[in-house]
């Protein structure tokens, strides 16, 4: 009975990130926004309440839902996004013969390639190919401090969790329905203070990776290297950006540095997917994603560094507001992950 009732239920989206909280409700079937709102936070209380016993989480998820919500809510059903760089996720190929001890072949792959004792890790997989001679594993793997902390913040806050999964995924969801998703795709989502970078294929995330440059750190470049304050080095980011003009030339030099190391963990990534991967499974185009997807110029950046179509994904077509007022422009890259995990349909959590 319980079962039916939480498949009848809607599901919310809860995207906990480094610099705020963000809700969301959709109905998937008409992709209509029945209800959505966000929260900045400090990055630092963000890391102790994930980390330690701090109610910052819990606290401000209450102040969401009781101050900050344009709509309503239909639901206390949660998908919780937890931020993609405290996670991993891995595709690896394995012989057929092997498939009665997969278990022991995941715990193999963790060991080696993710920098954190298993026994302190929630690691899920499941495969997503198969033929005579091989089967392919998705492996996703998440801190369990992390993950109890995420979870015991929403239930303190009078929500119950149903699915938890990182950011990306959601960001994969999203784009797989609105942006040909379904094609070998580079998602490269420029938040903040951070970047996450992934390769969806057949609307999964197959690896991801990830560093500490983000949009805030666009920011600093400009302003540090140009002399100016932060507010006019935000100004000539967003309207200027990487886009023919003036300033191009010193703007584009401030942010090299940044950028440069973006494309080297982009192409880290996609070396990784390669060798993993047969030939067949050519990646076909990049997707920029995030905050610092609004500057002018990304698209075409990434397109001349890597050699391939790249462009910023704009989902917001297939997403309708009704009658709801719609985030403003400048806000609308940072609802892109909650939208993915508030279109979960609750049907697929409890298959």
């Amino acid at each position: 009975m319980a079962k039916l009732f939480y498949r009848d239920k809607p599901i919310i989206g809860l995207d906990i990130s480094n610099t705020g909280i963000k809700v969301m409700a959709v109905d998937p079937k008409r992709w209509l926004v029945l209800g959505y709102g966000s929260v900045d936070l400090e990055p630092i209380k963000v890391k102790e309440a994930l980390e330690g016993d701090s109610t910052y989480l819990t606290d401000n998820i209450q102040a969401l839902l009781k101050d900050k919500v344009v709509g309503v809510l239909p639901s206390s059903h949660v998908v919780i996004g937890v931020p993609t760089a405290r996670t991993f996720s891995r595709t690896f190929v394995v012989p057929s013969s092997t498939e009665k001890t997969l278990a022991d072949a995941v715990e193999v792959e963790a060991d080696q390639y993710i920098p954190i004792p298993a026994a302190t890790l929630y690691i899920d997989y499941e495969v997503i190919e198969r033929n005579k001679k091989e089967i392919t594993v998705l492996m996703s793997a998440m801190s369990r401090i992390i993950i109890d902390n995420c979870v015991a913040a929403v239930e303190s806050a009078g929500l119950h969790p149903t699915l938890v999964e990182p950011g990306i995924s959601a960001v994969g969801r999203l784009l797989t329905a609105t942006e040909d998703g379904h094609l070998p795709t580079i998602i490269v989502d420029i938040g903040p203070a951070s970047t996450d970078i992934a390769v969806l294929e057949g609307g999964s995330i197959r690896v991801t990776g990830g560093l500490a440059i983000g949009g805030n750190t666009f920011t600093l470049d400009i302003a540090k290297k140009l002399g100016v304050t932060l507010e006019n080095a935000h100004q000539l980011k967003v309207l200027s950006g990487l886009s023919a003009g003036p300033r191009q030339e010193k703007i584009s030099a401030a942010l090299a540095p940044s950028l440069e190391r973006i494309i080297a963990e982009t192409r880290k990534v996609i070396r990784y997917y390669n060798e993993r991967m047969s030939e067949e499974h050519k990646l076909e185009q990049l997707l920029v994603v995030g905050s610092g997807s609004s500057m002018p110029g990304i698209g075409e950046y990434f397109t001349n560094a890597l050699v391939m179509p790249a462009r910023v994904a704009s989902p917001w077509q297939k997403l309708d507001f009704g009658k709801l007022p719609e985030p403003a422009k400048q806000f609308r890259s940072r609802y892109i992950t909650v939208a993915g995990l508030a279109s979960v349909s609750p049907g697929s959590i409890w298959k």
